[in-house]
């Protein structure tokens, strides 16, 4: 398991690879075992397994042996550590986004008042 003040940071690094969030999105779906998994991608076992090993890493994912199957289940705890960091940034960008609405607005509307008062049609 990652240092918990790093984590974001090895969830991150997880998250970048397409293959690994294609797999997490696989397995948003339900439980799946690792050839199951391993079956829409076109690299070796062996690089399947690395993935794998990122993801669990990361608290992403947690691997359990059943029988002879190897099941693979998506821990979603550590997805919203990622969401909540992310959150934070997206409030942010709204707040800035609404405040930049609101300045066009106004600026649109004072130029309306002064184009109106010169007799300016727009």
């Amino acid at each position: 398991m990652p240092n918990p003040s790093d984590s974001l940071s090895t969830i991150f690094a997880a998250l970048a690879d397409p293959t690994r969030r294609a797999i997490l999105a696989r397995l948003s779906e339900g439980d799946a075992p690792v050839g199951e998994l391993a079956r829409p991608f076109e690299i070796s076992a062996p690089a399947i397994s690395r993935h794998l090993r990122v993801l669990a890493d990361a608290g992403l994912i947690e691997r359990e042996v059943n029988a002879r199957w190897r099941i693979c289940h998506l821990r979603p705890g550590a997805l919203r550590d990622a969401h909540g960091w992310l959150e934070n940034y997206r409030q942010l960008w709204e707040g800035n986004l609404d405040r930049l609405v609101a300045f066009v607005e106004q600026t649109q509307g004072e130029a309306a008042v002064t184009h109106r008062k010169k007799g300016i049609k727009s």
